[in-house]
């Protein structure tokens, strides 16, 4: 039996909660280092030391871990986000080029 999709589901996780548990599994049970999981999981490594300091803070405050939540470095980037449609801020003028 080919498991390749189910490997691939373990080593390139697409949604932001699973990436984010899979870089925080790697650093803390294989020891990997966190350059190499940032390229790995597509993180700054700014950003994944980060998630291991709330990750970390979160356990010794017996807390739920931060995977479970959203946080700011999980947006997605500026300008890929759905646009609203809102209208000018005040009324166009009917005479052209005014």
């Amino acid at each position: 039996m080919d498991d390749e999709h189910c490997r691939q589901f373990f080593l390139q996780p697409q949604e932001t909660f699973h990436r984010r548990y899979e870089a925080l599994r790697a650093y803390f049970l294989e020891g990997q280092p966190l350059a190499e999981i940032a390229d790995r999981f597509g993180y700054r490594l700014s950003s994944l030391k980060s998630v291991v300091c709330r990750f970390r803070a979160s356990c010794a405050n017996g807390g739920p871990p931060p995977f479970f939540f959203q946080t700011d470095a999980d947006a997605p980037p500026a300008g890929d986000g759905v646009k609203s449609q809102t209208g000018p801020s005040s009324p166009r003028s009917r005479t052209p080029n005014a």
